[in-house]
């Protein structure tokens, strides 16, 4: 990856309160030395300056007014674009008056993306409950992202990847009921999220033709029928549609036997039914290594793959490494994407 001319990623606050603070310091000494490009942090200086005496890192702040300015003070200090919060809070304590600078770190990460100012927004984990609580309308940060493209005129059709070493998984549903999943199943949403899928492996990991696995939703995908009829009357058509496009998909294929390393070199990305059959496999492989990906948007979007960790923060235990993959996953994304003949 030569990340040639690729431009600096920014990087969102998350919960002040959580272990935010805590990565995202660790993240930029790991990474200060390494190839760029270089991240900034839309957060509050006050906070991360705090967070790095408790924890005892030496991390220099340099407060930045523009995005030009991250190249030439990053391998010395981390750079902060202000955004302030309404007061500084104990590690591990949320405050809800700082629930609109948590969501005003996110708003403007993505319109530098849409501007071409940066080349991928990574977003820190948010505590959803608080935010809801102060009047936050959307499902989670995917779907305020995706509002935010939309509201800018760009088209966004989210969907979720979660990537670690040698395995890539999309759950075609998230956070619904299991009793929900077979309702909420379709032809066309499996067509349509798998064609995203498709396009988006080639657009930002340079794969020209992916190799795609779609799982079953039932034991041993439904046994022809003996154990369940959704690999029959919905998956099983919706891959016929997408093989007939060119797409190189194979299932409904048993899911307890599509994860194991033999198996897994042979597909780029295994769809997945639901949502813990995607990520178990993810987390048991890679678990520190995890990283959220969204696929479906005009801009790169990565998340690490764990949540504000309140018990944590400030104690010195938070482990950077997701969030490290996820600044580094970013730039390879963006980096694929800018290569790519236009």
């Amino acid at each position: 990856m030569t990340l040639a001319g690729l431009k600096p990623i920014a990087v969102t606050m998350g919960e002040p309160a959580g272990i935010a603070p805590d990565i995202t310091l660790q993240a930029w000494l790991s990474l200060r030395t390494k190839y760029g490009p270089g991240f900034f942090v839309i957060g509050d200086p006050q906070i991360l300056k705090s967070r790095a005496k408790r924890l005892g890192l030496h991390v220099d702040l340099a407060i930045i007014e523009t995005i030009a300015e991250v190249s030439t003070v990053f391998k010395k200090a981390l750079p902060v674009l202000i955004q302030s919060v309404a007061r500084e809070p104990e590690p591990g304590t949320i405050l809800p008056t700082n629930a609109e600078a948590v969501v005003g770190s996110i708003e403007c990460a993505v319109a530098m993306a849409i501007k071409g100012q940066v080349s991928a927004v990574v977003t820190n984990p948010i505590q959803k409950k608080v935010l809801y609580a102060q009047g936050f309308e959307h499902s989670g940060h995917t779907d305020f992202i995706a509002a935010l493209v939309r509201s800018r005129g760009f088209t966004a059709e989210p969907v979720m990847m979660l990537a670690a070493p040698g395995i890539r998984t999309v759950p075609l549903t998230v956070h619904i009921p299991l009793k929900a999943v077979a309702q909420a199943l379709s032809v066309e949403g499996i067509v349509r999220q798998t064609r995203v899928v498709n396009a988006d492996l080639t657009r930002y990991f340079g794969i020209v033709s992916p190799r795609i696995a779609v799982t079953g939703l039932n034991p041993h995908a439904g046994e022809g029928g003996a154990l369940g009829g959704e690999e029959q009357s919905i998956i099983g058509p919706a891959i016929e549609i997408l093989k007939k496009e060119g797409i190189m998909v194979e299932g409904p294929l048993p899911a307890d036997s599509v994860f194991h390393a033999e198996a897994r070199s042979r597909f780029d990305v295994v769809v997945c039914m639901f949502h813990d059959q995607a990520l178990i496999p993810v987390k048991t492989i890679g678990f520190h290594e995890g990283v959220n990906a969204t696929l479906g948007l005009p801009i790169v979007r990565t998340s690490p793959d764990h949540g504000t960790a309140l018990p944590l923060a400030g104690s010195g235990k938070a482990n950077p490494t997701s969030l490290i993959c996820a600044i580094e996953l970013a730039a390879a994304m963006a980096d694929h994407a800018q290569q790519r003949p236009q």
